[in-house]
């Protein structure tokens, strides 16, 4: 499997996925469309307000994957990087990582949504603040667009049992 190695953060290697790239692409393509033909943005503005959300969707991803670094660390356990796929990423844990208690796993699954959680809530405030004040446009649909993502895809997203994200793993380890 092809891997771009990406550097380290927060003591993390950081790796990517030839995926990661062409979802990166994609997403900013979406998002640039969505803002030139639904919001009626300029053709640059849409540009770059999509590049924008995706920098913040990125930088959301890595929030999350720090909130279950953070957990899993404070278990006993830690993470040792973050690999990139498609528009989304994976925890890293070591190869040769023992079998672990079920309320391990749980703690460390817990880490990611609650992180995101506080994200979300900074980003809402970010939003209604910029919805209240006349600025509005392109910044307060990025804005909208970085509340709603860490919302929908790393709060309550991550939540459910989609077989490869955190809910799954708690469904697969309670009462374990």
């Amino acid at each position: 499997m092809t891997e771009y190695k990406l550097g380290r953060l927060a003591g993390l290697s950081l790796s990517a996925r030839p995926s990661a790239i062409v979802g990166t692409i994609l997403l900013w393509a979406i998002l640039s469309a969505i803002g030139f033909w639904l919001l009626e943005l300029p053709f640059g503005v849409a540009l770059a307000a999509g590049l924008s959300a995706v920098v913040l969707h990125w930088a959301s991803e890595f929030l999350h994957n720090l909130g279950h670094a953070w957990a899993a660390r404070r278990a006993g356990y830690p993470m040792i990087g973050i690999q990139l796929w498609g528009v989304l990423s994976a925890s890293i844990y070591p190869p040769d990582e023992p079998a672990l208690q079920g309320r391990v796993h749980i703690r460390r699954a817990l880490g990611g949504p609650l992180g995101s959680l506080l994200v979300t809530l900074a980003a809402g405030a970010l939003a209604l603040a910029l919805a209240l004040r006349p600025l509005g446009g392109a910044i307060w649909w990025v804005a909208l667009f970085f509340f709603l993502d860490n919302l929908l895809v790393f709060t309550l997203g991550a939540m459910l049992p989609l077989g490869f994200n955190d809910g799954s793993t708690l469904l697969r380890w309670w009462g374990k």
